[in-house]
């Protein structure tokens, strides 16, 4: 007897997606010894779909997690909002910074000056950033001030951070052979003003007071903080501020801050935030996302397109169950129903596997990164070269939740193809040939 013989028929016709549609479904994907080829089919279906969904929901998350880790240590070294204009040479200046900081989700305000700078040092030349910045705003810099060590934060505790005492990028100090204590000296392309003038070019030997780590090789490489008077004074900009560089409790939503933090400034002010400074790589980060979304979405397309293969054979191998069912009273619909469920069936398992492999992998990507280092002796990631010592993963539940919709879609999409030829098939044309 068939399957088709063997299956109930209700005594009165009963509605769509019936117990007996999905009762006959799931037995024709039982593995058979002579239908071997539809069982690995459907196997390979499978396992494709589950590797397919694990691998987007895997380097979404990893994406997700560089784009944090990086947008964090390069606002974390640099402001979130900019202000610049007439405040800045207004005697009103300080009012402003007050009310700046009064603003709801404000963390920092931080005046400062920036100029470029030929460095020597241990018999080497190079260029750098001087930031200039007072000694109390030093700590707004979090990944520069924690990167300290203990005497260097004492010392500016003490007063020390300033003088000729600098903190400069630890790319920077091993590029030039510099240790804490050692001389170095700056060249200024302004000078200084006097009675006579502009003195030109102004050259100071100052000392390593500090090094820092922002966690980015080139901001390691590029800058150096110098008081914010003694900046003024080396590049002749005595009481000037080149702008005011602000943090926000959530750099993400810096939008909704533009507003309230133009209403503190004034119409002296001309507010920007860090969007506009890093439109450029903003931009390249969004479309790297959108680009990879896309390649693997095909690639779960792809992967959900052997359900085609399968549920063809299986067509193929039930025609006369089909012309059965049909000549029994069965409707074109139920007989799509019946192989549209089998085929959805490889779909709906194959994403639920991939997305559960896919959550634990990210999860717990640490431990694995750990165990694959123990595994083979090598330090899969170094932090002076990487900038990290082990793979952010940061797992977006919009990101899970539409790799998890357009597999299902895709997986239905493919079941339902070879489903409507099943459905269109002529019982009389099915049993003349059997």
């Amino acid at each position: 007897m068939t399957d088709a013989g063997a299956a109930l028929k209700p005594a009165k016709p009963a509605g769509p997606f019936a117990a007996w549609e999905f009762g006959l479904a799931f037995r024709y994907l039982r593995a058979r010894r002579k239908e071997g080829g539809i069982a690995l089919i459907a196997i390979i279906s499978y396992v494709a779909i589950a590797l397919a969904v694990m691998a987007l929901i895997t380097v979404m998350s990893i994406m997700a997690g560089f784009r944090s880790e990086l947008l964090s240590r390069m606002l974390s070294f640099n402001g979130h909002v900019y202000v610049q204009g007439q405040v800045l040479t207004s005697p009103d200046r300080d009012a402003a910074v007050a009310r700046l900081g009064e603003v709801p989700g404000v963390v920092s305000v931080t005046p400062l000056t920036e100029d470029q700078s030929l460095v020597r040092g241990s018999g080497r030349t190079t260029g750098a950033m001087v930031r200039g910045i007072a000694p109390g705003d030093l700590d707004s810099m979090a990944y520069v001030y924690a990167s300290l060590d203990d005497r260097a934060k004492r010392s500016f505790g003490e007063g020390a951070y300033g003088g000729d005492n600098l903190i400069i990028g630890k790319a920077l100090a091993e590029g030039m052979g510099l240790r804490v204590g050692d001389p170095i000296t700056l060249y200024s392309p302004t000078g200084a003003d006097s009675a006579f003038g502009n003195l030109g070019g102004l050259e100071k030997t100052y000392r390593v007071g500090g090094v820092f780590s922002s966690g980015a090789a080139d901001f390691d490489q590029a800058y150096i903080f110098m008081p914010l008077e003694q900046a003024q004074l080396f590049f002749a900009k005595e009481g000037v501020w080149d702008v005011i560089e602000i943090k926000v409790a959530e750099p993400d939503r810096v939008g909704e801050m533009l507003p309230p933090l133009r209403e503190a400034v004034g119409p002296g002010g001309l507010v920007s935030d860090w969007r506009d400074r890093l439109a450029a790589f903003w931009g390249a980060l969004k479309v790297e996302r959108v680009a990879m979304s896309i390649i693997l979405g095909l690639v779960v397309a792809i992967a959900a397109l052997n359900i085609i293969s399968g549920i063809v054979m299986l067509v193929k191998n039930k025609t006369r169950d089909i012309a059965i069912l049909r000549t029994v009273g069965a409707s074109q619909g139920s007989m799509l129903r019946i192989f549209f469920i089998a085929g959805a069936t490889i779909g709906v398992l194959g994403t639920l596997t991939g997305l559960l492999l896919g959550l634990l992998f990210c999860l717990n990507i640490g431990a694995i990164q750990h165990f694959l280092e123990g595994l083979l002796g090598v330090q899969l990631f170094n932090a002076d070269v990487y900038m990290l010592d082990a793979i952010p993963a940061e797992v977006d539940p919009v990101d899970v939740f539409w790799v998890t919709v357009w597999s299902f879609f895709m997986s239905c999409v493919a079941g339902l193809i070879p489903s409507w030829q099943a459905a269109k098939l002529d019982p009389v044309e099915a049993l003349r040939y059997e």
